[in-house]
């Protein structure tokens, strides 16, 4: 193993440039090419990546440090084989300290043009030809006092995929000198390239999107003789030598000076993304998430948008996108004054009920519900019931019938297996459960809640009973934990006593199942020769159509009830 240090590359005579975002944490395994840092000066912003592949050991630098060429910024522990790789690539004849960091760094010109401030004007070469320069602007001289200014794409190194993320100007409009004329971003790096001299714009060239090169025109500036920068007024940087080019084939457009000036156009006018402050990375992320940069709140150093920006940005809009109780595709119930009719109080729902309100209309709008009603006699299951009752009294125990309804459901749900099941996400899979966890619906003054008998098909009758008991207590006194509302494979809402011959309980999903228990009464039942009194107790199953057939519902529904008529079939 050994350890390789990452380095500032050349970056011109850019000067206080800033780091102003960690892209990588110490202890991480990165790439060649993977980002660490992003680096800005006044105009541009740069990633700098590593050189090498291996485990991050430091990082040395921090936001809103001062940087510069050769500067350490993180430590890389790398394999012997990557290590000697590096010392190959790097070997040689003796190279200065310079040349040696060069060596070792991506230069600022392979990711994005050298230069870091305004374009400087062409200079005349030793022979009186005039060079390029890495310069964004050419320049013709006429003989009237008018000039127009090529604004163009300098020398951008090997950097591919340039494209134009943003126009800050339009046609007509003045400007003044190193006003914002168009930002262009490669995938590491991006650039501002700004008016080389003051003037009004006789043409912009380019539109958001657009693929350019170096070369690649820009904008037209037309600018009064006087109004020329000369070589001292734009500050210039090194670059790649150009071929010289004779002043004769010098692209020009001559321009006649309008007899009126023309309004200008103002900086109100101009686009809202023109004082957008973000680099590359920020700005691909916000392409992909289809975010307008304009509409962010930057919280980084002097209002520079970050990641986390565009993300909480993408989050805070998901949010109030959310659809209301009403749902998003259905026509919301119209809000009414109830004043205009009497006397109102509003009062607010509880904690609990407006949970509860939210968990059932995403139930009943996500699942097709069915209903299977039937009657279920339980006469004799109330004698064994009641011939019980002195042995449960000597336990400490109040046997309803709601525990030979759970154990009778247990019973139920081994044979049909797919009772006791969730469909996936995708709706292509049925996700049989091997546990039995009965959720019971208990009513509470703060609304309804279903804790979770857990293991029901593991216990008898007298403990089934003192469970209930006692979640039953916990659920009145608000003192459920998050566990006993967890967990649960089918459900069962018991209306007891209270009343009614049936209702259509709502499934509580993902399971797919629900069983609503309604009053027990007394009924007359013919048995072939005369009618005698018998106890029916009502009984509704709700299921997902998804999952569960209205035939296998109805011989689910069958084998319940002759179950809870008699109780002696679930030893079978």
């Amino acid at each position: 193993m050994a350890l390789q240090e990452i380095l500032i590359p050349d970056i011109g005579d850019a000067e206080d440039v800033e780091v102003i975002e960690i892209l990588a944490t110490v202890g991480s395994d990165v790439a060649v090419d993977d980002p660490l840092i992003v680096i800005e000066s006044d105009k541009a912003s740069m990633e700098v990546p590593t050189t090498v592949a291996g485990k991050l050991k430091r990082i040395a630098v921090a936001i809103g440090d001062k940087v510069h060429e050769g500067q350490v910024i993180a430590t890389i522990e790398t394999s012997d084989t990557a290590a000697v790789a590096s010392t190959v690539a790097t070997s040689g004849p003796a190279k200065s300290p310079a040349e040696q960091r060069t060596a070792k760094s991506p230069s600022w010109q392979s990711e994005a043009p050298r230069t870091m401030a305004a374009p400087a004007a062409p200079r005349d070469g030793g022979d009186g030809a005039k060079t390029s320069g890495g310069v964004a602007a050419e320049r013709t001289k006429s003989q009237s006092s008018n000039q127009t200014i090529e604004v163009r794409i300098p020398d951008i190194g090997d950097a591919k995929d340039v494209v134009v993320v943003e126009v800050a100007v339009k046609a007509g409009q003045v400007v003044a000198l190193d006003d914002l004329l168009v930002v262009v971003e490669s995938d590491k790096a991006s650039m501002e390239i700004p008016a080389p001299v003051a003037g009004r714009l006789v043409s912009v060239d380019v539109v958001n999107g657009a693929s350019v090169e170096e070369g690649t025109l820009l904008a037209v500036i037309e600018t009064t003789g006087a109004a020329v920068p000369s070589n001292q007024m734009t500050s210039e940087t090194t670059h790649r030598d150009a071929p010289a080019t004779p002043e004769a084939e010098q692209p020009s457009r001559n321009i006649v000076a309008p007899t009126t000036p023309e309004p200008s156009v103002s900086p109100a006018a101009t686009p809202p993304n023109e004082n957008v402050y973000a680099g590359p990375a920020v700005r691909r992320l916000a392409r992909e998430l289809g975010v307008d940069l304009a509409k962010v709140k930057g919280t980084g150093p002097h209002g520079r948008i970050v990641k986390a920006d565009v993300d909480g940005y993408v989050r805070n809009a998901m949010a109030a996108a959310k659809p209301s109780l009403s749902g998003s595709a259905i026509p919301p119930i119209p809000t009414i004054d109830f004043t205009r009719f009497g006397e109102i109080e509003a009062v607010a729902l509880t904690r609990i009920r407006a949970r509860g309100a939210e968990n059932l209309h995403r139930s009943w709008l996500n699942v097709p519900h069915v209903t299977q009603h039937d009657e279920a006699d339980v006469s004799d299951l109330e004698a064994f019931r009641e011939e019980l009752k002195t042995e449960a009294q000597a336990k400490g125990v109040k046997l309803t019938p709601l525990a030979f309804i759970v154990k009778a459901v247990v019973a139920t749900l081994k044979l049909f297996p797919t009772f006791n099941a969730s469909l996936d996400a995708s709706v292509r899979n049925l996700i049989l459960k091997r546990y039995f966890h009965i959720g019971l619906a208990v009513d509470t003054p703060e609304g309804l809640v279903v804790p979770v008998l857990r293991n029901a098909d593991q216990k008898g009758v007298f403990d089934l009973a003192k469970e209930i008991e006692v979640l039953s207590q916990k659920a009145q006194q608000n003192k459920l934990g998050v566990a006993d509302l967890q967990g649960a494979s089918f459900t069962i809402s018991s209306l007891g006593a209270i009343g009614g011959t049936g209702f259509t309980p709502i499934i509580n999903a993902p399971e797919v199942a629900i069983l609503g228990v309604s009053r027990l009464t007394v009924k007359p039942h013919w048995n072939g020769s005369a009618f005698e009194p018998r106890r029916m107790l009502p009984v509704s199953l709700s299921y997902d159509h998804r999952a569960i057939n209205g035939a296998e519902a109805g011989r689910f529904v069958t084998s319940l009830c002759q179950t809870l008529k008699d109780m002696r079939r679930v030893l079978l």
